[in-house]
């Protein structure tokens, strides 16, 4: 074998040597990089939760209460926030009902009395007023809960067992959920979020990622009894209606339609020959005398919208009445029945107290 082959046989080796070294150079320099631009996001995101805590955290006030009732004296807290420069704080019907002394809690250690403005059971929302100047009061900023959508990032902070102001994180897990209020009537429209909502947190903020309200957290469902279960707020665009009635009037007046409902489900699919994806209020019961039986609605008919707006059951149905419609007030109901879809007009009452 002459040298020159065995030179350029060395050559060659050295060449796939090179370009396999490089490879893998190129790899570990990829890898190095995109580490690098992920580390770089998450300290990015971090920043943005910290700013979004730093600015918001003054707005936010720790509650305790105390009070008596038949069975003994209790006592109790939660969380609320400052919405104006009178003074007005948002919080829970169930942290701040029934109590006889309530003290506000401020980020700065300012602590005062404070006086309850009203309260309304069907959304689980009271409204709280301190008598602090203006230029220790920083309000929030509301958002649109009409826009929000599942997988959104979302903040919570709170007072979780007397730890105040603590910040958690998470997503938009569902929308359009139904809870129960503390009267009679359910409360639609909820928001459902995986940000740890634990006791404490009660009539706090839920923040979108520009530090706006979008709900008040309210609820945990949780079949182990424990605060590991799934959170709900009530969403910023009832919050406002709810809270400027009640500073208004101290109460809600909440249209009424006079029927109950459920889902299109695969039996009522069956039952009621409707297309397979039909969305909408079953009506199961309507009341006599009340609005919808005045406009002719009865049992089995299909409610897929109130003025143009779709509707996907009870609970869409109890938020659209309860966010955008007043007593007396006249909605075009779009009605499936035996078959055909027609629009009826119902002139809504006032919700029974």
């Amino acid at each position: 074998m002459s040298s020159s082959i065995i030179r350029k046989g060395t050559l060659s080796v050295l060449v796939v040597v090179l370009v396999i070294g490089a490879f893998f150079l190129g790899t570990a320099v990829s890898a190095t990089e995109a580490l690098s631009v992920q580390a770089q996001s998450v300290a990015e995101l971090e920043r943005v939760f910290s700013d979004i805590y730093t600015r918001v955290s003054p707005s936010v006030v720790s509650i305790n209460v105390s009070g008596s009732t038949r069975v003994g004296f209790f006592e109790g807290g939660g969380t609320g926030f400052v919405i104006d420069d009178q003074g007005h704080i948002v919080t829970n019907a169930h942290v701040a009902g029934g109590a006889s002394e309530i003290v506000v809690n401020f980020f700065d250690g300012t602590i005062t009395r404070a006086e309850l403005v009203g309260l309304d059971l069907d959304s689980d929302l009271a409204v709280l007023q301190v008598d602090l100047p203006p230029d220790q009061l920083h309000p929030v900023t509301f958002g649109d809960s009409d826009t929000l959508f599942i997988g959104q990032t979302t903040l919570a902070i709170g007072s979780p067992f007397g730890r105040r102001w603590t910040l958690t994180s998470g997503i938009i897990s569902a929308l359009d959920r139904s809870i129960d209020g503390l009267g009679s009537y359910s409360i639609g429209g909820v928001i459902q979020t995986d940000a740890a909502i634990n006791p404490g947190n009660s009539g706090g903020p839920l923040l979108n990622m520009q530090g706006q309200v979008i709900g008040v957290n309210s609820q945990i469902e949780s079949e182990s009894g424990s605060s590991s279960g799934i959170g709900f707020a009530i969403p910023s665009n009832l919050v406002q209606r709810v809270v400027s009635q009640l500073i208004e009037n101290g109460r809600v007046n909440y249209s009424f339609m006079g029927i109950t409902g459920g889902e299109v489900s695969l039996s009522a699919i069956e039952q009621l020959g409707l297309p397979n994806n039909m969305r909408g209020v079953v009506v199961q019961d309507v009341t006599s005398g009340g609005p919808a039986f005045m406009s002719g609605l009865r049992p089995a008919d299909v409610i897929t919208a109130i003025d143009g707006v779709p509707m996907t059951g009870m609970s869409s149905l109890v938020s659209y009445l309860a966010s955008n419609t007043t007593p007396g007030q006249s909605v075009n109901l779009t009605v499936w029945r035996e078959g055909q879809m027609f629009t009826t007009n119902v002139t809504l009452g006032e919700r029974p107290q």
